[in-house]
């Protein structure tokens, strides 16, 4: 997962991202609740860990700024100091999933962020069966996609695109997330990269709206997969 981490001491935010790192998850670390807020309005991310105690905006305070503004219903877990049951029960009526109090465990923490992550999107990993939409069939165990039962020729990267976005329907995808996602890049690498990729998959498999489909650009983030209904043909 791309996890956002609000969390002020270095020392703290090294070993937290070194955990997550070190568990196959992305982590993007913010000393600063506006510097979160900002990167949050034009990247995409699986979830959010939220530190109370940081300078200018309170973690509470973005917290409520995340819910009011984000659509993504992302998943929020709260790492704190702060454990008297006043504050636990103000985060959790105010949009936290989940709160645990410093000093963390690590493997109690990494539990904690595979159910949210579970329950936020209960999919099937890509190689565990087969994806069927209609005219489109992806089977993960054979790695074969096949169109109106022809087989597409594909490149590697091109199928767990396909894969990515086909776990992903209608969220909307930033370009750093899905290089991160597909790729296992950092965001600094060319994004262009992937616009490369989504152009030659929808043309391989005709993801158009007469076809029941809509990928579409969109400007300053990324990309959204959808499903459209076809209109009869008159």
């Amino acid at each position: 997962m791309r996890i956002a981490l609000l969390e002020d001491e270095q020392d703290q935010a090294d070993l937290l991202c070194a955990w997550l790192n070190a568990a196959g998850h992305h982590c993007h670390a913010f000393a600063l609740g506006k510097d979160l807020m900002r990167e949050m309005q034009r990247e995409t991310f699986d979830l959010v860990l939220l530190d109370w105690e940081v300078p200018g905006m309170s973690g509470a305070e973005v917290l409520v700024w995340i819910r009011a503004n984000i659509d993504e219903p992302v998943p929020i877990l709260f790492v704190t100091a702060r454990q008297r049951e006043e504050d636990i029960v103000h985060a959790l009526t105010h949009g936290a999933d989940d709160y645990m109090v410093k000093p963390l465990g690590k493997l109690e923490l990494l539990a904690r962020i595979n159910a949210l992550a579970r329950r936020a999107r209960p999919s099937q990993r890509p190689d565990q069966g087969v994806l069927e939409f209609g005219r489109l069939r992806v089977d993960g165990r054979s790695r074969q996609v096949t169109l109106d039962g022809e087989e597409v020729t594909m490149t590697q990267k091109d199928y767990e695109l396909t894969v990515f976005l086909l776990h992903n329907i209608g969220r909307l995808l930033s370009r750093g997330y899905i290089l991160e996602a597909v790729w296992g890049q950092s965001a600094d690498i060319n994004t262009r990269t992937v616009d490369t990729h989504v152009s030659r998959i929808r043309g391989k498999l005709h993801l158009t709206p007469d076809n029941g489909w809509r990928l579409s650009a969109v400007y300053q983030h990324g990309y959204r997969l959808e499903q459209v209904a076809v209109e009869p043909a008159k």
